[in-house]
This record gives C-alpha cells, sequence and structure tokens, in this order.
C-alpha cells in the first residue's frame, strides 16, 4: 500500500504533524484544566477532612459523657439498692406493708382500665 493510497498517511508528513499537534493541545488543555482544579480539589479536600476531624472529636466527647453517664447511673443504683436493703432490714414489717400496699394500689389502677 503506497502514502497516495491511505489518506492518513501523506508523503510529507502532515498528518503526523497534525496528530502530534492536536496531542500537544490536549496534554496543554489536560495540564491547565489541571492545574485550575487542582486549588480546588485541594480546598474540597481540607474541608472534608476538617468535617471529618470535626465529627471525629463531637463522637469522641460524647462517646466519653455518655460513659461517664453510665458509671453515674451504675453509681446511683449501687447507692439505691444498697439503701433499700439497709431499709428492708431495719424495718422488715414496715416495707412489706409498703409491698402489700402498693401491690394494692396497683392492681385496683390495671382494674379500672
Amino acid at each position: 500500500m503506497t502514502s497516495m493510497s491511505n489518506p492518513l498517511i501523506a508523503p510529507d508528513g502532515t498528518v503526523a504533524r497534525t496528530v502530534d499537534h492536536a496531542t500537544s493541545t490536549a496534554h496543554r488543555v489536560i495540564d491547565k484544566a489541571s492545574e485550575t482544579l487542582h486549588p480546588g480539589v485541594d480546598h474540597l479536600a481540607a474541608g472534608a477532612h476538617q468535617a471529618v476531624n470535626s465529627l471525629s472529636d463531637a463522637t469522641t466527647r460524647t462517646a466519653e459523657t455518655l460513659e461517664l453517664r453510665g458509671k453515674q447511673l451504675l453509681e446511683a443504683q449501687s447507692r439505691l439498692t444498697a439503701k433499700c436493703c439497709t431499709q428492708v432490714r431495719e424495718r422488715p414489717l414496715t416495707s412489706i406493708g409498703i409491698a402489700v400496699a402498693a401491690g394494692w394500689l396497683l392492681g385496683w389502677l390495671l382494674r379500672q382500665r
């Protein structure tokens, strides 16, 4: 096949120069777009990192607060249980009377429905 029969191959190299020129132009456009978009992407990524760090900090503080509150509730439960046990030991008849009265009241309230 000769260069005259194939329109993509020119004997003087004009097609090759055109392809090289188009390739160079495409690379320049890509480089320019990259240079233009790069600061924006960096800024967006920095903002995303900052948001993740803020969320992580808030989550850590919340978890620490919940852990502290959980410990406080367990301590309060222990104190209340100890106080109730002491009350029952010191006044067993009063404790039984209160339990019977509470049961009767609860039964009466539930029957009213």
